[in-house]
């Protein structure tokens, strides 16, 4: 059968028509579905500029309907969905990310740094840790540890916050030393509470060796040798740090004082509180210093009964009296707690009203006794390493309130 030619001029034409058309119709389809997203995906940015969150989520979301492979909207839908408190559907946004095959490797560890944030503002601490232990060894490894750190600290799982503070310990990083003897400190708190003394030693060790002039190791390792009838060691342990770091004394006289009293070393303990009160006069110090001056005051007394004068009345100790010192703190330093201390011990021509007055005063200064975090502002009436308002370490002064 011979080929006719005609057929093939009419039939190259033809097909080169229909060709054209369908392309046509093609790049009309792609035209109008590229017009719609980027016009939903404006919207949503002009909504998002001017803070109406809601009209820009539903934008991002008709932009996600109109072409469901943008990953960029996903990032922006999910975030929004974080910001405004709807954390179970910022988690669907990320979850559907992240089972997408077609997703490249900086993709899934940017969606699941996502999901780790939606678990941890949602407070499911749990998820949020999975979430974050799959990012190790990631571009987001250092923050996941770092949440995860916030994590085990608020958790008080102190093994795990040690383990991820020695890993961000790293030379030419920030040094976690500091706080790798608050983890130690706080086991080993938590041994002797247990009565495992000898373990909490050896921790207190560690953190002594890890941070030397972090003051909580020796504070702690002395109040746990003066429990122990050691008073001796803790008396020297607490000298040697007020070399150390003097400005935390008030942290620590109270301790100091029982030290000496326990140790015998009175005079020792009692000259070092007044120089150090001299340097940097404080109210722990000044009652450290009142209570061995009465306690010497006593030994005194008792040693050398006092000589009877002509009207038959008893002379007074040759130690300092404490009301004295009081006076002396007010003459330089007015304070309220310090006026109250004094009040207390003294006598007046209406003695039957004291005691109700002296209530009133001492209910006024108790607020003026706490202690306030610098960083938050959270006051207690115990000083604390670890704030618990804002889980900030060393963010508490070492004075009073009153004293700031």
């Amino acid at each position: 059968m011979d080929f006719d030619l005609n057929w093939l001029l009419l039939g190259l034409p033809l097909a080169f028509v229909l060709g054209w058309v369908a392309s046509r119709l093609d790049l009309r389809q792609l035209r109008l579905e590229n017009r719609q997203a980027p016009k939903a995906y404006f919207r949503g940015l002009n909504f998002l500029l001017n803070e109406q969150q809601d009209q820009a989520i539903d934008a991002f979301v008709e932009a996600v309907q109109n072409d469901p492979e943008t990953q960029e909207l996903h990032f922006a839908l999910g975030n929004l969905f974080r910001r405004r408190g709807e954390y179970q559907r910022a988690v669907r946004v990320h979850e559907h990310l992240l089972s997408r095959a077609d997703l490249s490797n900086a993709d899934r560890e940017r969606a699941q740094n996502a999901l780790a944030q939606d678990f941890l503002q949602a407070g499911l601490l749990d998820r949020a840790e999975i979430a974050l232990q799959k990012l190790e060894g990631t571009r987001y490894e250092e923050d996941a540890r770092l949440a995860l750190l916030a994590i085990y600290e608020r958790s008080r799982e102190w093994t795990r916050a040690s383990e991820i503070a020695r890993k961000l310990d790293q030379p030419g990083h920030a040094s976690y030393a500091t706080r790798r003897a608050h983890h130690l400190c706080e086991q080993a708190s938590e041994r002797a509470a247990q009565g495992h003394d000898g373990e909490a030693r050896q921790l207190l060790h560690q953190a002594a060796a890890i941070a030397p002039q972090a003051p909580r190791p020796a504070i702690d390792m002395a109040a746990l040798l003066l429990r122990q009838g050691q008073a001796g060691q803790a008396l020297d342990i607490l000298i040697a740090l007020t070399d150390i770091v003097p400005l935390t004394l008030p942290l620590y006289a109270a301790t100091l004082q029982q030290a000496a009293v326990a140790a015998q070393r009175t005079d020792q303990a009692l000259t070092l509180l007044q120089r150090c009160y001299a340097a940097a006069p404080s109210i722990d110090a000044l009652e450290a210093i009142v209570a061995l001056n009465r306690g010497v005051g006593a030994a005194r007394a008792a040693d050398a009964p006092a000589d009877a004068d002509a009207d038959g009345r008893a002379n007074k100790s040759k130690s300092a009296d404490p009301g004295d010192s009081y006076i002396a703190h007010l003459q330089h330093h007015p304070s309220l707690v310090i006026a109250a201390r004094w009040l207390s011990s003294e006598r007046f021509q209406h003695e039957e009203m004291h005691p109700p007055v002296q209530r009133a005063i001492d209910q006024a200064t108790r607020p003026l006794l706490r202690y306030r975090c610098a960083a938050c502002g959270f006051e207690a009436y115990q000083y604390f390493w670890h704030c618990p308002g804002c889980q900030t370490w060393d963010s508490f002064p070492p004075r009073r309130l009153e004293e700031l």
